[in-house]
């Protein structure tokens, strides 16, 4: 099995303003990209599961050219609120790095 960093040059996590995250899929090549969207894996169920939000709220957009899967979704917790833990939403990717997908044709 491989994971999301066989696809992936970079997966980040971030803040989109203080309600909103925001992750980022950047794939090796084109060979990576479309074989890591055909997957279907970074779809809105998987964020609802993991950051328990409803699918509605949650937007899953591709970027061909870019070669850039880009998910957003609200925060657990508004930034800067007495019970953020990740202030900058760095480190909120870290739960997809245990996801495995199908070996790279």
């Amino acid at each position: 099995m491989a994971t999301l960093l066989d696809y992936c040059s970079l997966v980040r996590s971030k803040n989109a303003g203080p309600f909103t995250l925001t992750f980022d899929f950047m794939c090796h090549d084109q060979h990576t990209y479309e074989a890591l969207t055909n997957t279907g894996i970074l779809n809105r169920a998987l964020f609802a599961g993991l950051f328990n939000t409803s699918e509605n709220e949650i937007l899953v957009v591709n970027h061909p050219r870019a070669l850039a899967v880009k998910v957003s979704l609200p925060r657990p917790s508004v930034q800067g609120a007495q019970h953020d833990s990740d202030c900058y939403a760095g480190q909120q990717y870290a739960p997809l790095m245990e996801l495995q997908l199908p070996d790279l044709p």
